[in-house]
């Protein structure tokens, strides 16, 4: 629109013309009464302003100002006393009351800080506002049955704004804009208002903008503010968080970095990275962890390979066996429909071909049993059903921007988003509890894609679920623990990486949470994730892979970060930048080379070894009351981390092949799909 190109700076995100102020209830025919403006929803050094103006001023650029970090608008709104003593409390919540609200509030200019307020060529631009969505407090809706809608800001000292009505569209736009930065929710006691950042909302309300947030736009909003800025996605992930970080204390608005461990200790209770300081934990002194392997994959698992290990009655044979090749290979692209309901859990490996078509038939009854129940609920019991409508609402949002250039997914109707769709609805059945929390449609997409069928689609998804569910639960338990742990084992590694990182106040490794959160789903090519999950289904070599895959990119960037002495904002937009850049074989081979490297080392910390799942190992610790450390050695079951039938990786990365073993290609093969 013309207007928009008056604006001198800030991106706008949401722009409408047409939302009037009505400034006289008693005179709602005499146009005079009405005025025209336009609102928009602006970003600007890291702040989302929201901005109404009569249309003439609208088109000065010149009157657009934003409001600095001590002040939450230009216009200051207060009530005026004398004019709400002479209304009763019954008018004050009518209808009627919205109308005329602008005649119970006196305005008042803010002197501006720098310099002098502009001036205006008519008497209109008393009106315009603007406020920092920071600022507020709750948004009241119209009644039902209204020709137009209209909404009423109010501010956290309850200032309240005049109704902006929207004669020529509908608010739920302006809504579903604000709802990207802030979390809305009905009041139990109006279902018309509808409060920012309400305490009992679910964790689902949560990972929105932590997992939407491209690296670009996320750097936009650290220039002004880097270390609430970066945090907000973390933050959103629960209430209490992000009201830590914006709440009622001002000074958390600009915390200096001496400081942000601390501030951030206090925001997550429990999070508490530097173990060495805490009881309990292991003094994780410096270990030589010896010689690193070299590490090389195989060919992918083919379907003659697959075939070759079931007997006449459709039992999987040498289960350790095949796991441990698709381990270093991963499958070919036609075995995955088969091979991942084995992996995850859907058929146990040792059932027969009627056992599972039996398993089959169950699981279908049992689905749609589930699906039923959500379909056949009318729209007046969801009415009175909010935690239904809310995930209904958070799904349909997220299917609509899961995976859409991929070909299965990419266009409108198309029939793979209805199946995202009814699946995730259906697992809201299936553990209503959790329901359903943004970035569980990461975890789908790909099963979906890969079966190609909606009951074991679901199946599969509810199995990967049962391993993530602590990732999306409302304490977070599972991610701080993830967290610790990956502080744990890169500390071995590498203690002075750890402490660069700490020195640049990044030793949360808060940076790593969407890798930890999906799985490395944002971090991948879609068809990379398809390889890299099912390497980890196989739960080899150890426990808590995943958590290696981690240590073995980080590393792979330590260089780059300590040789240019990347500080906090640099550090959080080149892991950012990392995303579909990452070699999926080569971390792979990266990863598997340290839990080798860990398996040798004869010092291996108690801490490492509950977090890998060595705990029935031998080992001697620095500590050790013994101190008999030539004595006693630290010895893993071998069919953890070695095969029979696959040759047994030196440190100097050669090979003892016979003729029984399967040969390792030294050229990674890449996944085209059938």
């Amino acid at each position: 629109m013309a207007a928009a190109a008056g604006v001198a700076s800030g991106k706008i995100i949401y722009e409408q013309e047409g939302v009037y102020i009505h400034s006289s209830c008693a005179k709602t025919n005499d146009q005079d009464s009405l005025i025209s403006g336009i609102l928009r929803v602006l970003e600007k050094d890291a702040e989302i302003i929201v901005d109404w103006r009569p249309l003439d001023d609208a088109l000065d650029s010149s009157s657009i100002r934003y409001p600095g970090k001590d002040s939450s608008s230009v216009v200051e709104w207060t009530q005026a006393p004398r004019e709400r003593a002479h209304r009763g409390v019954e008018h004050l919540n009518s209808y009627e009351a919205e109308w005329d609200m602008v005649n119970t509030v006196s305005f008042k200019k803010k002197p501006f800080i720098n310099g002098d307020a502009p001036t205006h060529r008519n008497g209109k631009s008393k009106w315009s506002f603007l406020f920092s969505l920071t600022d507020l407090k709750s948004i009241k809706q119209n009644k039902e049955g209204m020709g137009w809608s209209y909404l009423v800001f109010c501010l956290k000292d309850d200032v309240v704004l005049p109704a902006l009505h929207f004669h020529q569209g509908d608010s739920k736009l302006l809504i579903d804009s604000l709802e990207k930065y802030v979390v809305l929710c009905e009041s139990p006691q109006d279902k018309r208002i509808l409060l920012v950042n309400c305490q009992n909302k679910s964790l689902s309300q949560s990972f929105e903008n932590l997992l939407d947030e491209p690296a670009y736009g996320l750097i936009q909003k650290i220039k002004k503010d880097p270390y609430t800025a970066t945090m907000v996605g973390f933050s959103k992930v629960t209430n209490y968080i992000f009201d830590s970080l914006r709440g009622s204390d001002p000074s958390t608005h600009q915390r200096p970095p001496s400081e942000m461990a601390d501030f951030l200790s206090d925001a997550i209770p429990g999070l508490k990275i530097n173990q060495q300081e805490e009881p309990g934990f292991e003094v994780i002194t410096r270990i030589d962890l010896g010689e690193r392997p070299v590490v090389q994959r195989r060919e992918p698992v083919s379907l003659e390979e697959w075939t070759k290990n079931i007997d006449s009655e459709g039992r999987i044979l040498n289960v350790d066996n095949m796991k441990q090749m698709i381990f270093r290979g991963g499958l070919s692209h036609s075995l995955r429909k088969q091979a991942w309901k084995f992996l995850l859990g859907y058929f146990p490996w040792d059932s027969t071909k009627e056992e599972r078509t039996q398993l089959q038939k169950q699981k279908t009854d049992e689905y749609f049993r589930m699906k039923l129940q959500w379909k056949s609920i009318s729209e007046e019991q969801e009415k009175r059903n909010s935690r239904l409508r809310d995930y209904r609402s958070l799904i349909e949002k997220d299917v609509n921007r899961t995976d859409r250039t991929n070909k299965f997914y990419e266009g409108q109707d198309n029939p793979g988003l209805i199946l995202l769709h009814d699946i995730l609805m259906t697992y809201c059945m299936y553990d209503f509890d959790l329901g359903y929390v943004q970035g569980m449609s990461d975890l789908l997409s790909p099963l979906l894609y890969v079966m190609e069928n909606e009951v074991d689609a679901f199946w599969c998804f509810a199995s990967y679920m049962d391993q993530m569910h602590q990732n999306f639960e409302e304490q977070m338990q599972g991610m701080k623990t993830q967290l610790i742990q990956l502080s744990t084992l890169l500390r071995l590694l590498d203690s002075g990486f750890c402490s660069y990182l700490e020195s640049q106040d990044s030793g949360y490794l808060y940076f790593c949470f969407r890798w930890l959160l999906i799985r490395f789903k944002r971090e991948f090519s879609f068809l990379d994730i398809l390889r890299l999950w099912e390497v980890m289904w196989t739960e080899l070599p150890c426990k808590n892979f995943h958590l290696l895959l981690c240590c073995a990119i980080l590393e792979s960037e330590k260089h780059q970060i300590m040789e240019k002495h990347y500080g906090f904002n640099e550090i959080l937009k080149h892991i950012n930048e990392l995303s579909m850049k990452i070699d999926v074989e080569d971390v792979l081979c990266k990863a598997e080379a340290i839990s080798l490297q860990m398996v040798k080392c004869k010092e291996l910390p108690q801490a490492v070894c509950e977090i890998l799942g060595l705990q029935e190992s031998e080992i001697t610790t620095p500590d050790s009351d013994t101190g008999e450390d030539e004595n006693v050695g630290m010895t893993c079951p071998a069919s953890v981390f070695q095969s029979n039938t696959l040759p047994t990786l030196a440190a100097s990365g050669t090979r003892d092949d016979s003729p029984t073993q399967i040969p390792l290609s030294p050229n990674v093969s890449r996944l085209t799909p059938a």
